[in-house]
């Protein structure tokens, strides 16, 4: 039932107050027309008895205490749903942006969705190829995951955000069936056109759904960005049975953003400010992903977070860490260094990959080479600490041999161009070759047989490789000599 109240009780920043309401919901979508005719647009944040708050998404700039119409719409937030909603380009609040018009709906779903009833949720399986190296062979992304970036400020993070968009892609029978739903949340202007540029000249921006919330937008609409974002992705997949992958940047500004609006209704703030409630708020979001018994789709979420002061513990990233199934730590010493994507190793996991990986999925020696690669650049750490101490001259042949594996490893391996898209097989033999820098009897993580089958013809590969470059080398130092005489 529709109903319309004429005046306001109060007008508080983005807030209206509104006395004497009866059959008013929680979340609940009302119209308030001004004086001039014009009409803006908000929910309803709270109900007290018959007090009803409403945060306008407009601002409340001009709004009269007493000529002002508001109508509750009797529904919450709703966003329309279409095939042909792929290509398109929205603002955060699900308005298009992009000059084609208006989405004509096949149906509308509640932006807030639905919780996923455990008892039907698939485990997740197979995994999504993002063409870096890191990624797909140490931390591999598993469809239906949620893995999360955890960034610094000034880091890389939209370049890789950007790149795995561009690159990333499923196997098998499904693989024409995937898609992007990219969410970007308190972005300057320069960084929304970057993202939407990218995507049109990479030519997969028909396979891409973007949501652009900009920092001088309202902060209601920032809050409403990914709900609207995950709104889509879950019927693509759940309704028309696509993979699909959503990526959400930056988490921080949403959770700065659900925190000014916690204070602006006056809540009693827990740690740093943030409301007491923010765990539960940024489940409702995570546990948007996953896989259901009976639907052939799948939604996989990469949400990325900028660290403040690169804390960890902060309680955005902390949270996060609670309630998704591993991160991506992004290391600034080594974006310091020019390494790209400067992903750190060590603290970095995907807790799904186990059973993502091996045969059927990746390849046989995938386990076994990622455990011997973590062990080994774990060892290349401790050499470094020694050597920061009594000088790299003085360590041992094996620890010497350790530190020469961690500089090819970080050259070789974790650094990669900005559109270098790897195949997981060009990953793993990688992977072996730089392996060969260590003798075999120091792989205490690799079984005998998977070393004879991979580890041995990667060092026939790696000696035949040095032969052909001496050879080269030495008939270019020929060849100069000659010129000189």
């Amino acid at each position: 039932m529709i109903f319309d109240y004429v005046g306001v009780k109060d007008i508080n920043g983005p807030l209206v107050v509104l006395d004497k309401v009866s059959h008013a919901s929680y979340e609940e979508m009302v119209d308030i027309r001004l004086e001039n005719g014009s009409v803006r647009h908000g929910r309803i944040v709270q109900i007290d008895g018959k007090r009803a708050v409403i945060q306008v998404f407009e601002g409340t700039s001009g709004i009269s205490l007493t000529n002002t119409q508001t109508r509750l719409k009797g529904h919450p937030m709703e966003m329309p749903l279409s095939p042909a909603i792929l290509g398109r380009v929205f603002d955060g609040s699900g308005r298009p942006i992009d000059g084609l018009g208006d989405v004509f709906p096949v149906k509308t779903a509640d932006v807030n969705g639905t919780p996923i009833n455990p008892v039907s949720r698939i485990y997740p399986k197979n995994y999504i190829n993002t063409g870096i190296s890191t990624i797909d062979t140490l931390m591999t992304l598993i469809r239906g995951q949620k893995l999360p970036i955890f960034s610094g400020s000034g880091m890389k993070h939209n370049e890789l955000a950007v790149q795995i968009a561009t690159q990333a892609k499923i196997s098998g029978a499904d693989s024409g069936n995937f898609g992007i739903v990219f969410a970007a949340m308190g972005v300057k202007n320069d960084v929304a056109d970057y993202f939407r540029r990218s995507f049109e000249n990479s030519g997969i921006l028909r396979h891409v759904v973007m949501f652009l919330n900009l920092a001088n937008d309202p902060i209601i609409e920032r809050i409403l960005t990914p709900r609207c974002a995950l709104t889509v992705a879950e019927y693509l997949a759940f309704d028309l049975g696509m993979h699909i992958l959503v990526i959400m940047t930056d988490m921080t500004s949403y959770a700065e953003a659900l925190r000014e609006f916690s204070s602006s209704k006056g809540e009693i703030p827990g740690r740093k400010g943030y409301p007491g409630y923010l765990y539960s708020d940024l489940a409702s979001l995570y546990e948007r992903a996953g896989m259901i018994r009976g639907k052939k789709g799948s939604v996989t979420q990469i949400p990325i977070l900028t660290m403040p002061n690169d804390d960890v513990t902060h309680p955005v990233p902390d949270l996060t860490g609670y309630i998704t199934e591993g991160q991506i730590v992004l290391d600034r010493s080594l974006d310091a260094a020019g390494t790209y994507p400067p992903v750190a190793v060590l603290p970095s996991l995907s807790r799904l990959m186990k059973d993502g990986i091996g045969t059927g999925y990746t390849r046989e020696d995938h386990s076994a080479l990622a455990n011997q690669l973590f062990a080994s650049y774990a060892k290349v750490m401790d050499a470094r600490s020694l050597a920061s101490v009594i000088g790299e001259e003085e360590l041992s042949p094996e620890d010497k041999k350790y530190i020469e594996f961690g500089r090819k490893f970080e050259q070789e391996f974790v650094n990669q161009g900005h559109t270098e898209n790897r195949s997981i097989e060009t990953s793993l033999d990688l992977g072996w070759e730089l392996l060969t820098t260590l003798p075999r009897e120091a792989l205490d993580r690799v079984d005998d047989a998977t070393l004879d089958q991979y580890y041995e013809p990667a060092k026939v590969r790696v000696s035949k490789a040095k032969a052909e470059r001496e050879k080269l080398d030495r008939i270019d130092t020929e060849s100069g000599e000659g010129k000189d005489e």
